[in-house]
């Protein structure tokens, strides 16, 4: 059984303050998160987490990550404009972009950040577009085939857009070298969202074992080698979560045997976390408004999938609470929906929930990460708020929820406002 955050008399105030939906995170979790994956790899002097921004882009929720040494990766110009407004310098930026658009290559140049190439026509690109190859360069490895963890099936890097093959990747680096690239990196990303502590060890021996060819083919040194994302979290009550001790230890293990052996002790060690730093840590807080008996069972609740899509998008599990009822037995079988025109804006089908009643709180768990960042506006629907609730109890609007000059501000040739009439208008 997941136990929200949140104490059921805290919600209440904060709803007392702030209408529903929104999105609350837990400061207290995130920094005890990230103090932890500093330590898990303390055993690595270059060592650093680059937070990926599209998961959470909260300036303030960024800023925590800051105080740990964290830096961010970014996919996009706007989430690197972030970045530099958040202070962030250089190195402490790592663009992973893909089918990029040259001028985020040259906004990512100016600023210093680390570029990390996705494809090997983009060394030739990005020197067509910037004018020169900066001295930091990184390249994203896709060694294709599948990608397996003893026998189990992880996920099909051979079937995915991203990076070069290992042939090319080598070659790459001697093309780089050759234009100037002085320090060197590698990074790749072979499976989202898993629950196992084998992942980061297994996917750092591929790159390893890698690292260690490149020197010898293309005569290249890797200075850093970028492990990405992929750490998951425990979507479900019956999935143990990842031990990022563990993991750190696994890595430092690899490393040992790998790298050691091979004369190759100053290599640092990069992460780019989103879902592990921050899923667990916010929750989408919604109320029941409408309750529906035809075929099924319905509650009809006041977020919908433009506050949190994963399950639309891809049916994925989100557990829920129905707040005040975790005693009560849940022999009440639900549909719970939002109110798009669009069948599969569901947050669970045929849900085990205690009985639900109009006016209740239901915490929607683990929606810190790739949450509220993928929300969008179909049918005009309005993103919501986002609250933090801090470590001595108190709690902050971190972000406002949209509202209708929001969503029609964009209509430069025409004043959307000026022609509207208000409920006072149509008495």
């Amino acid at each position: 059984m997941k136990k929200p955050f949140v104490t059921e008399e805290k919600l209440n105030e904060i709803v007392n303050v702030f209408n529903t939906p929104f999105h609350l995170y837990d400061e207290k979790g995130i920094r005890e998160n990230a103090k932890a994956v500093k330590e898990a790899f303390s055993w690595n002097r270059g060592f650093r987490e680059y937070f990926a921004v599209k998961a959470t882009p909260n300036p303030f929720l960024i800023n925590i990550l800051k105080e740990y040494g964290c830096g961010t990766d970014c996919s996009s110009m706007t989430e690197l404009m972030l970045s530099d407004a958040l202070g962030f310098k250089g190195e402490e930026i790592m663009f992973s972009s893909n089918d990029t658009p040259a001028e985020e290559f040259v906004y990512a140049a100016k600023i210093g950040a680390t570029i990390n190439l996705d494809d090997f026509t983009h060394i030739q690109f990005l020197e067509d577009t910037i004018g020169y190859i900066p001295e930091t360069i990184s390249c994203r490895l896709n060694p294709g085939g599948v990608f397996k963890i003893s026998n189990s099936i992880m996920d099909n890097p051979g079937d995915a857009k991203y990076g070069f093959t290992t042939e090319q990747i080598i070659e790459g680096y001697k093309i780089l070298k050759e234009k100037g690239a002085k320090r060197f990196g590698i990074h790749a990303f072979l499976a989202s969202n898993t629950v196992t502590n084998d992942y980061y060890p297994t996917l750092a021996k591929t790159l390893f074992e890698t690292v260690v060819e490149i020197k010898e083919k293309a005569g290249v040194e890797i200075s850093f080698i970028n492990l990405s994302g992929g750490v998951g979290i425990p979507y479900s009550p019956d999935q143990l979560p990842n031990d990022i001790r563990a993991i750190g230890e696994g890595v430092k293990k690899v490393y040992d045997e790998v790298l050691g052996a091979a004369g190759m002790n100053d290599v640092a060690i990069y992460t780019e976390m989103g879902r592990f730093m921050m899923g667990p840590y916010g929750c989408l807080v919604t109320k029941a408004i409408h309750e529906k008996h035809t075929h099924k069972e319905y509650i009809g609740v006041d977020a919908c999938a433009v506050n949190l899509m994963r399950p639309a998008m891809y049916g994925a599990y989100h557990h829920i609470t129905v707040m005040g009822k975790d005693n009560h037995v849940c022999d009440h079988t639900y549909d719970v929906v939002g109110s798009l025109c669009e069948n599969n804006d569901k947050f669970a089908i045929d849900r085990k929930l205690p009985k639900i009643d109009m006016g209740d709180l239901l915490v929607i768990h683990d929606t810190g990460a790739h949450g509220f960042s993928m929300g969008y506006n179909y049918n005009g629907k309005l993103k919501s708020a986002e609250i933090l609730l801090k470590e001595d109890g108190s709690f902050e609007l971190i972000r406002r929820a949209e509202t209708p000059k929001d969503y029609f501000a964009t209509f430069d040739c025409f004043d959307v406002f000026d022609n509207m009439r208000s409920l006072e208008d149509l008495d």
